[in-house]
């Protein structure tokens, strides 16, 4: 069996109070105190710079940075980060991917409304995703929007195709499906953090300000569930961006499933 580094997680130590641990059970998501230390957070400036200087088609949007610079994973390797993930989803868990949203100034592109887990071959489907607010996350420039409890009755609602070329995803809720009226908006100032479980229907505006918004994602699974490369249609993806391809890192426990790939890829 697969097994990593023993939990850091001491009892006398949470970082997510009881009651935001029931915030993320009963609303979906939750922002926590923590935040990212300045130092962190003009690293990842900079290495996100470099990244699209080498890789300028993901100016925009990067659905899988680790298939091109696995540098990003030491920021999933924060032991607050691993904590507060533990604290949801239990004591063996690994990371699947990485993203980073950049809604660059007066061009960074609307998200629609949906469901993380319509894209994921996650069995049984379960994904804490860490969303990281690397400069300040507004209304003006398109901050994360999410319906409070749309994840409740932990199913995939339905979705339609959406080929708008000014959408940063194809696949969108449909509207039977939430309320919009609803909607909270996730205001973050830059390092602080928001935790979302994987049935929250969310989405975020185009960014039409003059101050980018750029955001990192660290999507964990606890390793009771497997990622089925096997029910995966054909990728209109090639290559590193092909989700067949994707690397998984164990980043705490065991492989409790016993099924799990942890081969790299790239």
């Amino acid at each position: 069996m697969v097994s990593y580094q023993k939990s850091t997680l001491r009892e006398d130590v949470s970082l997510l109070t009881d009651q935001q641990t029931q915030q993320y059970q009963e609303d979906g998501y939750v922002i926590p105190d923590f935040r990212l230390s300045p130092e962190t957070v003009t690293n990842i400036k900079k290495h996100h710079q470099r990244f699209i200087e080498q890789y300028p088609e993901f100016i925009d949007y990067c659905p899988a940075v680790l298939a091109y610079d696995l540098g990003f994973l030491n920021y999933a390797r924060q032991p607050e980060i691993l904590d507060m993930v533990e604290q949801i989803l239990g004591s063996n868990i690994a990371l699947w991917n990485s993203s980073f949203f950049a809604k660059p100034v007066h061009q960074g592109k609307k998200t629609p409304w949906h469901q993380d887990g319509e894209y994921w071959p996650i069995r049984p489907l379960a994904t804490c995703t860490v969303w990281m607010a690397i400069d300040p996350s507004t209304t003006d420039n398109g901050c994360l929007r999410v319906i409070p409890g749309s994840h409740k009755d932990q199913r995939l609602k339905g979705h339609t195709q959406n080929e708008d070329p000014n959408l940063s995803l194809s696949m969108e809720l449909n509207a039977s499906e939430f309320d919009e009226t609803s909607a909270v908006d996730l205001v973050l100032e830059s390092g602080q953090i928001s935790l979302h479980d994987v049935y929250l229907a969310h989405g975020s505006e185009a960014n039409t300000s003059n101050q980018p918004r750029r955001g990192l994602t660290l999507r964990f699974m606890p390793t009771t569930s497997v990622y089925d490369r096997r029910i995966l249609p054909p990728s209109s993806r090639p290559g590193r961006l092909s989700m067949t391809e994707r690397s998984l890192f164990l980043m705490r426990g065991q492989d409790v499933s016993e099924q799990n790939d942890f081969l790299l890829r790239y």
